[in-house]
């Protein structure tokens, strides 16, 4: 589960070829827990300066990309997405007429490396005339954004922010077509595999004959590393991780051991991991300076499982930099106990 390998998140991003990020925090979480000893506050880093970026590369999602993958990962997968969202644009009265004055206010609003929240962007788009009311705003930003023209820049507070994609990455890669669709073969199958050429089209969004092309073109790449471990393996994963999210087939997380649960109906929620498979669900609430990990096991665990479970929340809290409390919800009860941040 844990690419131990990689010393950075944009070591880690770049090899995974995209990790998904529509839920912004379980997004950074997704990084963090793949690279050893990596905290909250050094995914954001690596946001800030410039060598990941969040963005619509593919499926119509968000996900985190490398910097050196933005370009041509956007004009390789975001034709056939812009095409399927025609219907939902007309629904919105959104047509090339308005994608074209919106570009030119977002363009004229954010020039010279200035940013702007999406608040800031739907009030500067209103202003000129483009109406962001209902769901027309975030469609234009991402629209903007699969056309090359927007990407994330850093939060503000809380807050994400949009730039231009030339000023913030002027110098992205941006290779023929040919040689991106063998580059994003060989990082989904050397980060994903083993996996079905079906599986491959499902997370790129491409149409079955361009992902064999894609797999004809790529080297052979590496399956997966399975780190040797004694005793159990726990993790607890972000909704929407790689994990589920990027294959078709989601029925190997799932067999058996989660007496029934359709892995396919919790890829959206937190999802506690033992040995590979589902086992129950978690959530998280902050405090000032902790961190409380509620753990909801769909089966009974060992005390052997109990306790990769409660180490893989330490490892949580030490991203967070809180300390965790952590509580167990059995049979109607919670049984609370303390977990440092080290």
């Amino acid at each position: 589960m844990a690419a131990s390998r990689f010393d950075t998140p944009a070591e880690l991003v770049r090899w995974m070829g995209a990790v998904q990020a529509q839920d912004y925090l379980g997004g950074l979480w997704g990084i963090g827990l793949r690279v050893p000893g990596a905290a909250e506050a050094d995914v954001e880093a690596a946001l800030a300066a410039r060598t990941i970026v969040r963005t619509w590369p593919m499926r119509g999602t968000l996900h985190f990309v490398h910097a050196a993958d933005v370009r041509w990962m956007l004009r390789l997968l975001t034709p056939r997405m812009i095409a399927r969202a025609a219907g939902r644009y007309r629904e919105l009265e959104l047509d090339e007429a308005a994608f074209t004055r919106a570009r030119t206010i977002l363009g004229r609003a954010l020039r010279d490396g200035r940013r702007l929240t999406r608040g800031q962007a739907y009030a500067a788009l209103d202003g000129g005339g483009v109406s962001p009311q209902g769901q027309r705003g975030i469609h234009i930003l991402s629209h903007l954004s699969q056309h090359r023209v927007l990407c994330f820049g850093p939060r503000e507070g809380r807050q994400p922010t949009f730039v231009l994609l030339d000023e913030w990455l002027p110098d992205a890669a941006d290779p023929p077509r040919e040689q991106a669709l063998a580059m994003l073969a060989e990082r989904y199958f050397a980060s994903h595999g083993p996996a079905s050429v079906h599986d491959f089209a499902w997370w790129s969004g491409l149409v079955m004959r361009d992902a064999q092309e894609a797999i004809g073109a790529a080297r052979a790449g590496a399956a997966r590393s399975t780190a040797t471990h004694r005793g159990p393996a726990a993790v607890l994963l972000p909704p929407w991780d790689e994990y589920l999210v990027a294959y078709k087939d989601r029925a190997f997380a799932g067999e058996a051991v989660a007496i029934g649960r359709d892995p396919s109906g919790v890829i959206g929620v937190p999802v506690v991991l033992i040995d590979g498979f589902l086992r129950g669900t978690w959530k998280r609430s902050l405090a000032t300076s902790a961190a409380r990990v509620t753990l909801e096991p769909w089966t009974p665990v060992t005390r052997e499982e109990r306790g990769a479970v409660e180490k893989a929340a330490a490892r949580y809290g030490a991203f967070l930099g809180r300390q965790v409390e952590v509580r167990w919800a059995m049979s109607g009860r919670q049984v609370s106990r303390q977990r440092g941040a080290s």
